[in-house]
Order: C-alpha cells, then structure tokens, then sequence
C-alpha cells in the first residue's frame, strides 16, 4: 500500500533573480512511497544528472546514485535558502506526511534538456544509509513554470552504500 508523500508541490526550481544569475526551471513533483520506505525515511536527497536518456533508471533505482555517476555528470542545485550542491537533502517530517500533510522543497535546476531527476529516501546520521529511490527522466527543463512531474514511485530496494554526495 502506498502513502501520498508529497502532495503535487515538491517544487523544483524557483525562478533566478538578478542579471548574473543562470536561468532555472520550476515545476510541481508528486512522489509516492511505499509504507516500509516512509516508516524509517529521514531525508530525501534530490539530485538531477545529465544525458538522462543514455541512463538505465531501473539500474539507478538499484542503489545509491554517487556510486553510478562521476560528480561532473550531476548539475547544481540551489535551494531556497541559498545553498547550493550537486545533492541537495530535506529532511522529512514523517509525522506529518502521515497525518495528510504535504512536504514542500523549492530547488533551482539549470535550464537544459536531457536530464534524469533522482531522489533518494535516505537515513542520516554519522554514517547515511540508503533506502530507495525514484528515477524520472526529464527531457527538457525550461525557464519559468514546466509541467508538473509525477515521480516514479519510491520503492524499498536497500542497499549497503553511503548515499552522500559531495557538493
């Protein structure tokens, strides 16, 4: 049985301001979790990673994404508070995702074509444990509003890897 995680607002991008800055994409992002991945997840971890298309998501979803790509392959993210990394991670309040509500996360994402957007259900402390993931691919991130993404269900898969990523 699956629980609505994040109802249809886990935004990714929030328009950029100023003349310096590169233009970013937004777009609402619904995710389901399974009951035994929600139970025990306390982050997510949310990582968008070039030539998409060339990737197996089904082979991503397998195990933790830093350990498939090099750091180069993944683009940088800002979040709304300014901080900026190849991973982004928000923890989760499972308490109120179960009770009905919402989690809502804003992350700038450079506008550019040919992406995967993955997010892992991870456990954090002195060492990270990796739990699951949803793989989505994104054939093109646009300036300004996109269309609203229904990520891949987030599944148990497991997995013995330190899901961290450097920024």
């Amino acid at each position: 049985m699956s629980l609505r995680l994040l109802s249809p607002l886990l935004l990714l991008g929030l328009g950029a301001c100023g003349p310096d800055a590169e233009p970013a994409g937004r777009f609402p992002l619904a995710l389901t979790l399974e009951r035994a991945v929600a139970n025990d997840v306390q982050a997510l971890q949310v990582a968008v990673v070039t030539r998409g298309s060339s990737r197996s998501c089904i082979e991503i979803e397998r195990t933790c994404l830093g350990t498939q790509v090099r750091r180069d392959d993944l683009v940088v993210l800002k979040d709304a508070q300014g901080r900026e990394g190849r991973a982004l991670r928000f923890p989760v309040d499972l308490a109120t995702l179960q009770s009905g509500g919402s989690l809502e996360l804003a992350v700038e994402v450079p506008v550019g074509r040919d992406y995967a957007l993955v997010i892992e259900a991870i456990t954090t402390g002195a060492t990270p444990g990796f739990l699951g993931s949803s793989c989505n691919y994104l054939r093109e991130v646009n300036a300004g509003d996109n269309p609203p993404v229904i990520a891949a269900p987030l599944t148990l898969t497991g997995g013995d890897c330190n899901p961290s990523i450097a920024p």
